[in-house]
């Protein structure tokens, strides 16, 4: 196998492709990233037993073959490569990668005993790479953490239609986020790909990854079966497995009943939760009391105090006081980008629901949180 291609080409080919590459694995040859070069084509493949990645990128192929390397140890060598053209070529038992007056020899990883990568699930549909990018990015931050739970550590992709659900929840907070999607159209015109009734639950950490290294791409093609998702776009492909189990429904815990509504500009919110949240230590709250026209923030207990009053429009209550956790808090403002939230508050101590709304009705973008004990 020899090639040359752009440095840059190589760094950036290499690098999407080791990202599903485990940190630690008993078998030696799932570090390693399988280079196929033929027809003026490059392709790099990854793999472990949760998830597969393959891109495909021009180069000037000399002579067609393969090869498995240490995939951690060659994007440590492209990033250090000169800018400008590089010589990739399998020599006896290494392969060298040659830019400019900088070569490096790598060792062979056998062929033999790397595992078949994962056949593509069946196509569903597509999806704007950049919406759904940002739509993951919303509903990530509420996923679980704990590994002893593994369905809370993922996030729900339901498929309805043309509607696309994305969710997720470690049982103190639930962030829902939809966003249209385009089903898959059979030869006959009828919908072979439409969703009706999927429901899915794609561990977070992968899809969070997979969803930021196609932001950019333009319409992305989703394929889905009972044990894995795979995405295709141009020549980017990968795969991540299903988990088991479903995530809790949220329809019933959304549904409010007669509340109060809080209208206020998102930015200076964030900002100023940021602020009075210096003082408040451990899980201790930042209670938003809100009297109709303001809202006054405060954080703290006894002589180490912090507030600070913001314009808030509420409706539905003269007044009405709440407190979060900072942490919590924070993490659903940062998530969304419309410039004015929509708070929907029960009252202490129970469900508020964060929207993407400027009408007081919900939007697209949802997150509920459970509300604690205000401030004495």
């Amino acid at each position: 196998m020899e090639f040359r291609i752009d440095s840059a080409a190589l760094t950036e080919t290499v690098a999407w492709a080791a990202r599903v590459l485990p940190a630690r694995s008993p078998v030696p040859v799932l570090g390693g990233l399988l280079l196929e070069a033929a027809d003026g084509r490059l392709r790099v493949s990854g793999l472990d037993y949760e998830a597969s990645a393959r891109i495909e990128v021009d180069a000037d192929v000399a002579g067609a073959g393969r090869a498995l390397v240490l995939g951690r140890r060659l994007l440590d060598i492209c990033k250090v490569l000169p800018h400008g053209p590089v010589d990739c070529a399998v020599d006896g038992a290494r392969l060298s990668v040659t830019g400019g007056d900088a070569r490096f020899g790598l060792s062979l990883l056998p062929l033999d005993d790397y595992p078949a990568p994962p056949a593509l699930p069946a196509w569903r549909g597509a999806v704007d790479a950049d919406a759904f990018a940002a739509a993951v990015g919303h509903v990530a931050v509420a996923a679980g953490r704990d590994d002893s739970l593994p369905v809370l550590t993922g996030i729900r992709l339901g498929l309805d239609g043309t509607t696309m659900t994305l969710a997720a929840t470690d049982r103190y907070r639930y962030a829902v986020r939809t966003l249209e999607w385009k089903p898959e159209v059979s030869g006959d015109g009828t919908g072979s790909g439409d969703g009706a009734g999927t429901d899915v639950v794609v561990p977070a950490r992968r899809l969070t990854e997979i969803a930021r290294s196609l932001a950019g791409a333009g319409t992305v093609r989703l394929a889905l079966d009972a044990g894995s998702l795979g995405f295709e776009s141009g020549g980017m492909r990968t795969t991540t497995r299903l988990l088991d189990g479903r995530l809790p429904r949220h329809d019933k815990l959304f549904a409010l009943g007669e509340h109060a509504v809080a209208l206020t500009e998102r930015a200076p919110l964030v900002e100023a939760v940021k602020r009075v949240a210096v003082v408040a230590e451990g899980d201790s709250p930042v209670q938003l009391a809100f009297d109709g026209t303001t809202v006054h923030l405060q954080a703290g207990y006894e002589d180490d105090v912090a507030s600070q009053r913001l314009p808030a429009v509420l409706t539905g209550a003269e007044s009405m006081t709440v407190a979060f956790n900072p942490g919590y808090l924070l993490d659903a403002l940062g998530s969304f980008e419309a410039p004015t939230l929509g708070l929907h508050l029960l009252g202490p101590g129970q469900r508020a629901l964060l929207t993407d709304a400027t009408d007081g009705r919900a939007g697209t973008h949802r997150h509920l949180l459970m509300s604690v004990k205000p401030l004495v």
